[in-house]
């Protein structure tokens, strides 16, 4: 079986479970791990990191994620990779199934004691607001970011060290996102875990475009 259509597989399997998982969330079966999960965060981080992750936050911002994708898919079209172009652009279908989500499943967000977000910013995604917070955004954009970043390093990156070194920072990266919403009060985890499923799905998907026709078998 090719490495491509294995992606496509488990793109699909992923999706099925975001499918699954985002039919939970709307019976809701996450209310109480959701309240526990952010309460028992806030209860044992100092306050002190408030500040450190809020502008950790910004990293997973639309302005941000959609910058690099673009970024990349520019430098793709300059050389002359089509394909590998389209596959970043795969980000903002992604983003809009994040969007739809918030506007029709019902998940209320966090209440406003919960918020400890001390910055004030001009970006406009901050000052966009839909019915609802299922899924995240920012872990939509950073997982689809993260694993494509991931999926190269695993089929195109030679040296193993720099490899393993790569893409544990990758991983630790995510994670911190993920903390960061429920810590700052702008998400629940199961918004955190359903982004989380719907970026690595669309990321998964994209690869098969960027990712060329030479790679690095694993052994």
């Amino acid at each position: 079986m090719g490495f491509k259509i294995s992606l496509f597989l488990l793109s699909l399997i992923i999706f099925l479970v975001f499918t699954v998982f985002s039919y939970t969330v709307a019976k809701e079966m996450w209310q109480q791990i959701d309240f526990d999960t952010t309460v028992k965060l806030q209860d044992h981080i100092s306050r002190k990191y408030d500040e450190i992750f809020s502008w950790f936050s910004i990293l997973g911002s639309v302005e941000v994620t959609f910058g690099i994708a673009g970024l990349f898919s520019i430098f793709s079209l300059f050389r002359l990779k089509v394909w590998s172009f389209l596959g970043w652009l795969i980000i903002i279908p992604a983003t809009m199934i994040e969007v739809i989500g918030k506007l029709l499943l019902f998940h209320p967000a966090t209440p406003v004691l919960f918020h400890r977000n001390v910055l004030e910013t001009d970006l406009p995604s901050f000052y966009v607001h839909t019915n609802f917070s299922y899924p995240s955004g920012h872990m939509t954009r950073t997982v689809f970011l993260l694993t494509v970043f991931l999926t190269i390093l695993v089929f195109k990156w030679k040296d193993r060290f720099s490899k393993l070194i790569l893409i544990s920072g990758l991983i630790i990266f995510g994670f911190m996102m993920a903390l960061t919403r429920v810590y700052l009060g702008e998400h629940w985890l199961s918004d955190v875990i359903g982004g989380g499923f719907l970026g690595v799905s669309s990321g998964l998907f994209a690869a098969i475009f960027i990712i060329g026709k030479k790679y690095v078998k694993i052994r």
